[in-house]
């Protein structure tokens, strides 16, 4: 049984598997991904449903544009239709949805259908569901890097800068709602690995892993995921 006095705030997911399920299934690629899309839905409503403050998940990284021309249009178009299809839904479930990564590059209209969902939940109270698109760690951390150089040069910022200084330039910072880092992370479909996902702020968060292809990740599987780390002991470094 979930304590629901010890819920994660904030859970991230790499989501991983899609392909693999489409090959097992006999079907395109880009079933797969409509499979995830399906099963993405599901955990953003048990999320919201658990009262987790934050759920942030790898939708599109910065080195998937190195995919075919044809898959690539094919996970934008499904982000329209995701948007077109369940944008009422996540606005009535009180959901505010916003981005990590830099999506000004992403098709015409998957961005303009993003811009809409994010206005139109803007003011949305509930769960926060940061969609991780064109979005890379190393990147993420280049780019705060850069900008904080930028407002020294300028003058716009002095003082020492140190752990929290860096965090406020990151997509999570900001320019985000401070988002904190994730207590769980957890990755589908066996691999056991970051995928340049979030490296700045995983330095405490608990990992856990499973077999499960994306797409056959189920609103149990994800409490279960949740048990697994009401179970863990967490020491931040410290000892007991």
């Amino acid at each position: 049984m979930l304590d629901l006095d010890r819920m994660p705030t904030h859970v991230a997911i790499i989501m991983d598997g899609n392909g693999r399920w489409a090959k097992q299934h006999g079907v395109p690629r880009l079933a797969g991904h409509n499979a995830g899309m399906e099963a993405m839905k599901e955990i953003v409503r048990r999320a919201s449903d658990l009262g987790i403050r934050y759920l942030t998940v790898y939708a599109f990284s910065t080195e998937n544009w190195k995919r075919s021309q044809e898959e690539v249009s094919g996970i934008f178009k499904l982000l329209v239709k995701f948007v077109k299809l369940d944008l009422d839904e996540l606005d009535e479930k009180n959901v505010k949805v916003m981005t990590l990564g830099d999506y000004s590059v992403i098709p015409s209209a998957a961005r303009k259908s993003l811009e809409k969902t994010l206005a139109q939940t803007a003011n949305n109270t509930g769960l926060q569901f940061n969609i991780a698109i064109n979005y890379g760690g190393r990147d993420e951390i280049t780019r705060a890097v850069n900008r904080i150089a930028e407002e020294i040069r300028t003058g716009s910022l002095e003082g020492e800068i140190d752990e929290e200084t860096i965090s406020r330039y990151l997509y999570t910072g900001d320019e985000c709602g401070n988002v904190p880092d994730p207590d769980l992370i957890i990755r589908t479909s066996g691999e056991e690995r970051l995928s340049n996902f979030l490296l700045w702020q995983c330095a405490y968060s608990e990992f856990v892993f499973t077999d499960k292809l994306w797409p056959d990740f189920t609103p149990e599987v994800f409490e279960e995921m949740i048990q697994i780390y009401q179970n863990r002991d967490r020491r931040y470094g410290g000892r007991k």
